[in-house]
């Protein structure tokens, strides 16, 4: 559950907050004052705080100096009815998360409010990488004693121990955020700020603005100054995931700051001093982006001080026992519930499977599986019919060493599993559904970023967006 601290001297915003966030999944306490808000912190200790500008007695800028002086790592957002003043812009560079204009758009409210509980989060949740699964009082660990694991944990505690930049790569799925977090909690910032960005969920015309924030009037729609991750994480670290997604222009100013730790605010041309350590993170081969120009040479030096590759799960499948049990805990505790365990044929099941999605797609088999499953224990039967090779097509696809012959081999399973479909339903037309499924999910995956589905599916975006006219994506999803 995550508790959320509300001061604010006007009684109706108090009330309208506790009818917006009455949940069973939030907590929510009120202080009618800063004076009090500092007294009702160390009692009920919130992820996060969200606090008004202009209040009676201790104004909010001043409340938020205390509370940064006395826990720099708990995220404090703004709320002001008075946005295009000198006073939020201040608050802000006193370091809070964010700031809000009062009256609230409430679905903008609950996104920014989620985001930084994401973020506080990510902080408090320490990640260790020697988990030990015999104990229950564990939150998070990367979990593997293959030899190659082990050269991972060796990297992560020398590189945890510096200011080094560090670079993180490995195929989607493998746990390079987890990573991120691992060296950050074990590092001499661990009581600063961590945030995390994705750079290819987000528009490539907001990222820039996203990381260094902008001045008011830099572009339609900047009505105010607002204040990027960078300065926000000053003094801490900053997770830049994706990273090969970059454009050129948001590429040099990452370079700038990398060098001279300064940048300015898109329209600013005011320079910005930071000390933020960054740990960058990608599924892309960095060295052939280079070679083709997609990405600057100077800049991967620059992040390549230490890199850290974590390898694929068919490349370490004597973790695989450990990682089932790990999850098969994990998800009893999240559900309260006994846990259960898996039987020995499942093991050896999975561990042959070829595991495209890596350990991400382990642990959402371990979660369907235990969901399914009849009995304390875990059985051949609940297994997806493409992992134990009951789908009707064969046995399942052959185990291989390179990732473009996995997702081929699972192309053809899905293709022999779809055809079986058809010839019971001679309705089905197979390649208008099939497409129509992929672009639901290229946009899903994306956050229905047009630009990078188009990316993902190969196709350029005037092709997905007369599919999705096609369709009739854009009324099922919402897509603008």
């Amino acid at each position: 559950m995550s508790k959320l601290l509300l001061i604010d001297d006007e009684e109706d915003v108090r009330y309208s907050f506790q009818r917006i966030f009455g949940s069973p999944e939030i907590e929510l306490a009120t202080a009618s004052s800063g004076e009090e808000g500092l007294k009702v912190i160390p009692k009920f200790k919130p992820d996060l705080v969200l606090m008004d500008v202009r209040m009676g007695g201790m104004n909010g800028l001043e409340t938020l100096r205390r509370i940064r002086a006395s826990n720099p790592k708990l995220l404090v957002i703004l709320m002001t009815a008075y946005g295009t003043t000198q006073t939020a812009i201040e608050a802000m560079k006193l370091g809070a998360y964010d700031y809000l204009l009062k009256p609230f758009d409430v679905p903008k409210l609950k996104e920014i409010v989620a985001n930084a509980l994401k973020a506080a989060r990510d902080m408090r949740q320490v990640v260790s990488y020697e988990p030990l699964l015999e104990s229950e009082d564990y939150e998070l660990g990367i979990v593997g004693r293959s030899e190659a694991m082990q050269q991972v944990f060796k990297l992560i505690g020398q590189v945890a121990a510096t200011d080094a930049t560090a670079l993180i790569t490995g195929e989607s799925g493998t746990g390079k955020e987890l990573v991120a977090r691992a060296i950050y909690h074990h590092s001499d910032r661990s009581q600063q700020a961590f945030l995390a960005v994705n750079c290819a969920a987000i528009p490539e015309q907001l990222l820039e603005s996203e990381l260094f924030g902008h001045e008011r009037g830099a572009f339609t729609g900047a009505t105010l100054q607002r204040i990027g991750k960078f300065e926000q994480c000053n003094q801490g670290t900053i997770f830049l995931d994706e990273i090969g997604d970059m454009t050129p222009a948001t590429q040099t100013k990452i370079l700038r700051v990398l060098q001279s730790g300064t940048f300015e605010r898109v329209g600013g041309n005011q320079p910005i001093q930071v000390d933020v350590r960054v740990i960058a993170a990608t599924n892309k081969a960095l060295e052939q982006a280079v070679a083709a120009k997609e990405f600057r040479e100077d800049l991967f030096y620059r992040l390549n001080v230490v890199r850290i590759h974590i390898p694929p799960l068919r490349d370490r499948r004597d973790d695989i026992p450990l990682l089932v049990n790990y999850f098969l805990k994990k998800i009893a505790r999240e559900q309260q519930r006994p846990p259960k365990s898996a039987a020995t044929s499942v093991t050896r099941t999975l561990e042959k499977y070829h595991w495209p999605g890596n350990v991400r797609e382990l642990e959402n088999i371990i979660r369907r599986a235990y969901v399914m499953a009849k009995g304390d224990a875990i059985l051949q039967s609940e297994l997806p019919p493409e992992i134990s090779g009951q789908s009707g097509g064969g046995a399942p696809p052959p185990v291989s060493g390179v990732a473009g012959d996995a997702v081929t081999a699972d192309a053809a399973a899905m293709a022999r599993q779809l055809f079986q479909w058809a010839r019971r339903d001679p309705k089905l037309k197979v390649i208008p559904a099939v497409e129509r499924e992929l672009v639901i999910q290229a946009l899903k995956e994306t956050n229905n970023n047009q630009v990078h589905a188009a990316k993902l599916l190969g196709i350029t975006r005037a092709t997905l967006r007369k599919r999705i006219e096609k369709f009739g994506i854009q009324r099922e999803l919402n897509v603008k």
